[in-house]
């Protein structure tokens, strides 16, 4: 069998597992759509290479605002690899206590609020961190980790806990232990990860049920679409309708920043 051939075996089996995920998934939708009908925000947030589920969520095509997308750059711009702004201290400062809180420091939350934290693993100081202040002023955390690579894996926490620990919500992307899904004969590690896969499934699958039900409460959100698929002059009036809704949303979350 061809490496290749053997990756798209490994993520049908992440897909099977997002599937039976069901229940999870639609409690999760139910959590942020009532956020979102509440004029509040729904705050996305991963560091490394979970960055790629926030932005997965929004804003891209066939997302829709209600969604705060927490992008620290320092813990998740890769592409100089090494020098300046380089992944050693992208992987340093993803570890590195207290940054969590200073994040958040300039997001005046609200328990009306949700939020949903990616780590594969789930054992870095951040990403445990952001779930447990989340959890700390009242909102509540759904969690998308590879359960497998978080159990076997030890937190860098002093105390142990890690990011299942700080959720109301687990969902598991499937991944296996070091995430790579791929064994080559003659080659020592394995290639090929599968948690993005599983995150964006389970990203997309949220985001389908949180859709459903904005429409069936009468809210139907301003997706944003290809004008090759509503036309040019329609795409183009909900792309600017959605981008002000999500201003209009994260002014609230600036209005009453600090001591009162």
């Amino acid at each position: 069998m061809s490496p290749s051939v053997t990756y798209f075996d490994h993520c049908r089996l992440l897909l099977e597992t997002v599937a039976a995920q069901s229940n999870a998934i639609k409690q999760t939708a139910r959590l942020f759509a009532d956020t979102i009908l509440a004029d509040r925000m729904v705050h996305v947030f991963g560091s490394g290479h979970s960055r790629i589920m926030v932005e997965e969520m929004w804003p891209r095509y066939g997302s829709f605002p209600g969604f705060n997308p927490i992008v620290e750059l320092s813990l998740t711009y890769h592409n100089n690899v090494v020098g300046a702004n380089g992944q050693r201290q992208a992987m340093f400062l993803e570890n590195v206590s207290g940054l969590a809180p200073r994040i958040l420091r300039s997001f005046a939350l609200s328990s009306q609020d949700s939020a949903l934290v990616i780590s594969s693993g789930g054992c870095n100081i951040v990403p445990v961190e952001m779930a447990e202040e989340f959890q700390r002023r009242g909102v509540k955390v759904a969690a998308i980790v590879s359960l497998t690579h978080c159990t076997a894996s030890k937190s860098r926490r002093s105390d142990g806990k890690k990011l299942t620990d700080f959720a109301d919500i687990v969902l598991d992307t499937g991944a296996p232990v070091g995430d790579a899904m791929v064994k080559i004969e003659g080659l020592e590690s394995p290639v090929s990860p599968g948690s993005t896969v599983g995150g964006c499934l389970l990203v997309n699958a949220v985001k389908a049920e949180v859709a459903a039900l904005l429409t069936a409460a009468g809210n139907p959100p301003k997706v944003l679409t290809a004008g090759n698929v509503i036309g040019s002059d329609r795409a183009a009036a909900i792309f600017e309708a959605a981008y002000d809704e999500h201003a209009h949303r994260l002014a609230q979350l600036y209005a009453t920043v600090g001591p009162a």
